[in-house]
């Protein structure tokens, strides 16, 4: 039994965590080595299956064909798959909490019909295109246009930093169809769709085998009934979205986390120096506890976050906040297990290296840690200006 905190989450958070463990403890890190080194995605070894444990659908309503639960369940499920590889556990948040989620939340019984169930059961691959080369902390200078036409919409422009961009089969894509921030649709693209491609596969740092690519729309027609949400309303869908995004990712920093010292504690007790388990000498034992209280004060903040979600109370700046301190924490754990195996930690023998890389892209992703910080302070500092007036 691991010696950690029990936080209290619930039957069926423990549920889902027992469930998810032990599916990636048997089936995802067999491959998480051979994931990172190739950049390969295992689509067919990993999707259905992960379909059929209801992992896809965790926050979609039962009636919809979802599991019916919350998001501190969709956490607990991205953190235990990360633990394992945090390469599935951000396709698979990409896939199960970006487009997913936003269908569940926003698309019309039609719409839902026709997408929902193979997404859930995993035969499809979901994804969720914001960004542009241009366009990424400002995403509402997006430029990708959707021109009107008699019979729904033209696309032209591309998306850049796409997860699952190369295997999805439907994507919720943002595009302007006017001005500012009241300009902006959102569409549900079909792969296939004609004048919709792939455009160049990015080779990243980290996160290898979660597929980056671009998307490119070349009068890709999209007609009326491919509309997700209000016309013009697609701010509110984004923006709606962020801050469930930013709390289930926040799961792959926990994972990434505990992986960390998955590998460490067992390493400081057997690896001897001056005749000793180098895991008897104090600086090794703060190390340890460093990584340990670093990652139950992550877990704390993002379980609460996740919990406020369910029911109805989170704070565009506490979500914010729980992936700052996850992400940041998770680069410190990852970097402070490389330093406890010493030069085995610089190796491709020992899988921290790759934990560090992993670690790095939430800094970034999902909104940089210098916009969690604005959005944070600006957020605070308007509610005391407007308390004192």
């Amino acid at each position: 039994m691991e010696a950690t905190l029990d936080f209290g989450l619930g039957e069926n958070a423990d549920m889902i965590r027992e469930t998810t463990a032990r599916f990636a403890a048997d089936r995802i890190a067999p491959l998480a080595a051979k994931v990172d080194a190739d950049d390969w995605f295992p689509r067919d070894e990993l999707w259905t299956a992960m379909g059929e444990l209801g992992l896809h659908g965790i926050t979609v309503p039962e009636d919809d064909g979802g599991l019916g639960l919350g998001y501190l369940e969709h956490v607990i499920a991205c953190e235990e798959v990360s633990r394992a590889s945090a390469s599935i556990g951000l396709s698979y948040g990409a896939h199960s909490n970006l487009c997913v989620n936003q269908i569940a939340r926003w698309a019309n019984p039609e719409q839902k019909a026709k997408y929902l169930p193979k997404l859930i059961s995993g035969e499809h691959v979901g994804s969720l295109a914001m960004s542009e080369a241009g366009a990424g902390s400002d995403v509402v200078s997006m430029k990708l246009q959707a021109r009107r036409t008699d019979s729904g919409y033209v696309l032209n422009g591309t998306k850049f930093w796409i997860t699952n961009a190369a295997y999805a089969d439907t994507l919720v894509v943002y595009a302007k169809t006017g001005e500012g921030s009241r300009g902006i649709t959102t569409f549900l693209i079909e792969r296939g769709m004609p004048g919709f491609s792939i455009g160049q596969k990015i080779d990243k740092m980290g996160m290898r085998g979660s597929p980056t690519a671009e998307l490119v729309f070349d009068d890709c027609e999209v007609p009326f009934e491919n509309v997700m949400g209000p016309e013009n309303g697609g701010v509110g869908v984004l923006m709606s979205g962020l801050d469930y995004e930013r709390t289930v990712l926040s799961g792959i920093q926990l994972g990434i986390m505990q992986a960390c010292l998955d590998v460490v504690v067992p390493f400081v007790r057997e690896r001897k120096q001056f005749g000793k388990p180098i895991g008897s000498f104090q600086l090794m034992q703060a190390k340890v506890a460093d990584m340990y209280v670093a990652l139950n004060s992550a877990r704390a903040y993002v379980y609460a976050v996740a919990r406020s979600c369910d029911a109805g109370k989170t704070t565009r700046f506490d979500a914010a906040g729980a992936i700052l301190l996850a992400s940041e924490n998770a680069v410190k754990v990852a970097g402070e297990a490389i330093q406890a195996l010493g030069g085995a930690g610089y190796t491709k023998d020992w899988p921290v290296e790759r934990y560090f890389r992993d670690a790095k892209l939430l800094d970034i992703g999902a909104g940089t840690n210098e916009i969690r910080r604005m959005l944070i302070g600006r957020e605070l500092i308007g509610a005391h200006e407007r308390v004192a007036q």
